[in-house]
């Protein structure tokens, strides 16, 4: 049996507050995320919320820590700066892998500062000219590839697409490390499984029809901002695809309070062994355990 790994994830930090935008900022969809913002969203999107929750977290001294997006909300340019200091009180580029969300990439003239701002924490082992997509990082036994579902779209959209130049990439990527004994971790901001027209990720046949060729071992994603688990077809196994609840928020209406995820994988007699514990905030305000299950 080898030593156990750990790794954390939690998603959809929404850092709040919102800074104050200028008229000129709040052109097109932007307008629409500023009311929901200033109507709805601000009353139960906490900065002590994420804090406790991240407090914790380091609490139980991951190894490795994934955040899958939306760090921001309306991107803009004035919310990079901020996020960009909460990301390095989380840990450092080594310990720290992130992916973009939906909000991170909210309108076409702040698309590409989400990469700028955090380069280091997304880029692969083996690059040297900046951010590319998907990546790889290797820590411990696991690879850990990043992709990015994060594009603009319309005004009351939040749709997701990877495109075919990173699906034949991942698929590469996956081929190359079927040999290796890695623990290979796909991160990414949208569900592959949605029932929302306006919020799903437009090409997940597509990526999962990659994952059914060429496997992995776990998929983690946010977006929904709830517990679930999906269990996908893999290459002769399936594979276990986990979503988690915003890391800022309160619980409201169908949605759970802040949580995050903690994955203990270790390999067994050749066969991986990867048990989830989910911690976040309970009935009774507090942080604790709410689940713990083995998934391989």
């Amino acid at each position: 049996m080898t030593d156990t790994f750990t790794l954390a994830h939690l998603s959809d930090p929404h850092l709040p507050p919102l800074p104050a935008a200028r008229l000129r900022d709040l052109a097109g969809k932007r307008v629409l995320g500023y009311l929901n913002w200033i109507r709805n969203r601000h009353k139960y999107h906490h900065r002590e919320v994420l804090d406790a929750l991240v407090a914790d977290m380091q609490a139980q001294r991951p190894d490795h820590i994934a955040v899958t997006g939306d760090l921001v909300n309306l991107a803009l340019e004035a919310e990079f700066a901020p996020a960009q200091a909460w990301l390095e009180s989380v840990g450092t580029p080594q310990q720290v892998t992130v992916v973009p969300g939906n909000h991170d990439a909210y309108v076409r003239a702040t698309r590409h500062h989400f990469a700028g701002t955090f380069e280091q924490y997304l880029r692969g082992d083996a690059e040297t000219n900046g951010t590319r997509f998907p990546f790889v990082r290797r820590r411990g036994p696991l690879a850990l590839i990043g992709v990015s579902s994060a594009v603009p779209t319309l005004p009351l959209m939040a749709t997701g697409r990877l495109g075919r130049a990173q699906l034949d990439a991942l698929d590469r990527h996956l081929a190359q490390m079927s040999a290796d004994e890695a623990f290979r971790v796909l991160l990414v901001h949208h569900p592959l499984y949605s029932s929302s027209r306006m919020k799903r990720l437009t090409d997940s046949m597509a990526l999962r029809a990659v994952l059914k060729r060429r496997g992995a071992e776990l998929v983690l994603h946010g977006h929904d901002h709830i517990h679930s688990t999906m269990w996908l077809e893999g290459a002769g196994r399936q594979i276990p695809a986990i979503g988690v609840p915003s890391a800022s928020a309160l619980a409201h209406r169908h949605y759970p309070a802040a949580a995050y995820n903690l994955f203990s994988i270790s390999r067994e007699d050749g066969k991986w062994r990867c048990v989830q514990t989910v911690r976040g905030f309970g009935d009774h305000g507090d942080i604790s355990e709410l689940q713990h299950v083995r998934l391989s």
